[in-house]
């Protein structure tokens, strides 16, 4: 049944692009979950990690996944609590996101524990003196606050669905609402401001504890200087929303594109751009000043460290992927104010850094676990298994899987909005009382 009341349709406009998504998806999950079967049955022999290299990729993933969590979670405070015009219309996206990011994250630190059959101890036995008992008790409290802003944040709208469209969305919505149908004025301004109070608590837990925390993991690790520094920890946060705002900012455009066919608002785009520039160079001045600092300690271990990443078994990584694709590409997309309004650019810009990130926390966890910490030990080496690849892949196929379907459910977008920006445009029913917009690519 179609509504003139409501104009709501989060599904994939090119059904044969669905298709073949979410074959990609089923294909990627299958291998993973072969790969991860091979996981369990063989240990770590299945792997590359050695006593000597004992972090690898599933630990590069897993603060990467953490930071790409608390950067879109920081991002979307900028509409939820400092009330940054124009942002409420990516806040929604901003916060599933952050939900996904922690999912698979926390995927990754269960396939590198040796036991996964002990995931739950650090909740049983805790150790107070531990960083890592206090963070994983961060991480359940951070999902919390997600979770309570998603939910205050489209509230109201949840109520709309569940009320004027039909169909299986339309009970799953309803049921999300937890009970809570009224869609007043005043019962929204009331979901404002618990949506707000949540965005204060979240700020702190997410800057000190969940990716600064995640960064102390490696700082308080004396053996290693490269990473026994007060400075790492800012790092990891600065890196953070660094990633977070490419992933809005991408987001943005393609589930314009590809989901919701609205309008793309130039003005918000031109401002992503701005802030993704200014945190790009914020990440950079950064990483310039830890390095300069160590290779003035002259510290052995720390100037063979960065000797290592610079020109040595790293340096590909490096100069290809963290200063390439993270700094250089992105900021001179982002320097012409046309490009940064424009979707094909915004979205390469916002990608382009995603993966460059990816080699930013490769070159934190790989490159200190090379050189021996004392005199005598072997030197170590690691490039991630077939099995470690795999698993990895079919791990962030659950992730994007976990996005694509509440994309595709969950009115992430504000239906006032969409409703404007879909005003001039005529709607037919589909199944399920959703309209078809069809319409023309932006």
């Amino acid at each position: 049944m179609a509504t003139t009341e409501l104009d709501y349709d989060s599904g994939f406009r090119n059904g044969r692009f669905r298709v073949a998504w979410y074959a990609l998806l089923a294909v990627l999950l299958a291998v993973g979950g072969w790969a991860t079967w091979r996981r369990i049955s063989l240990g770590m022999a299945s792997t590359n990690l050695t006593s000597v290299a004992p972090w690898g990729a599933w630990v590069a993933f897993y603060i990467y996944f953490v930071g790409l969590s608390a950067g879109a979670f920081l991002v979307s405070t900028l509409a939820n609590v400092f009330e940054v015009e124009g942002l409420e219309k990516i806040d929604r996206d901003a916060l599933f996101a952050a939900i996904v990011s922690m999912v698979v994250a926390l995927l990754f630190v269960w396939t590198d524990l040796g036991r996964m059959d002990r995931m739950y101890h650090p909740f049983i036995w805790r150790q107070l003196t531990s960083a890592l008992s206090w963070e994983v008790h961060a991480y359940v409290a951070y999902i919390g606050v997600l979770v309570t802003e998603l939910y205050f944040s489209m509230r109201v709208d949840l109520a709309r669905v569940a009320a004027h469209a039909e169909g299986w969305r339309a009970r799953l919505c309803g049921l999300l609402t937890l009970g809570r149908r009224d869609t007043s004025a005043a019962s929204a301004e009331t979901d404002e401001r618990w949506l707000k109070r949540a965005g204060l608590v979240g700020i702190p837990l997410a800057i000190f504890m969940v990716h600064g925390g995640t960064g102390v993991l490696f700082a308080v690790a004396k053996a290693r200087p490269y990473w026994n520094s007060g400075l790492f920890p800012v790092i990891f946060v600065v890196s953070a929303v660094v990633s977070g705002t490419a992933l809005v900012a991408a987001l943005y455009v393609l589930r314009s594109k590809l989901l919701t066919g609205e309008t793309l608002d130039r003005d918000l785009m031109d401002r992503l751009g701005q802030l993704l520039a200014a945190f790009v160079l914020a990440d950079a001045a950064f990483t310039t000043i830890d390095a300069l600092i160590a290779l003035n300690s002259l510290h052995p271990h720390e100037v063979e460290t960065w000797l290592v990443v610079l020109f040595g078994e790293m340096s590909w990584s490096f100069w290809v992927f963290m200063v390439g694709l993270g700094w250089v590409l992105p900021l001179v997309v982002l320097s012409n104010r046309s490009w940064r309004r424009s979707a094909v650019p915004l979205t390469l810009a916002g990608l382009s850094v995603v993966v460059g990130i990816v080699a930013v926390r490769f070159n934190i966890v790989v490159p200190p676990q090379i050189l021996p910490v004392m005199e005598g030990l072997p030197h170590g080496e690691y490039f991630p298994s077939a099995v470690e690849w795999l698993t990895s892949a079919g791990m962030i196929a659950v992730g994007l899987l976990l996005y694509s379907l509440g994309a595709e459910v969950l009115p992430l977008r504000p239906l006032d909005a969409r409703d404007e920006s879909h005003a001039d445009r005529p709607s037919a029913a589909t199944d399920g009382g959703v309209s078809d917009h069809g319409g023309d690519d932006r």
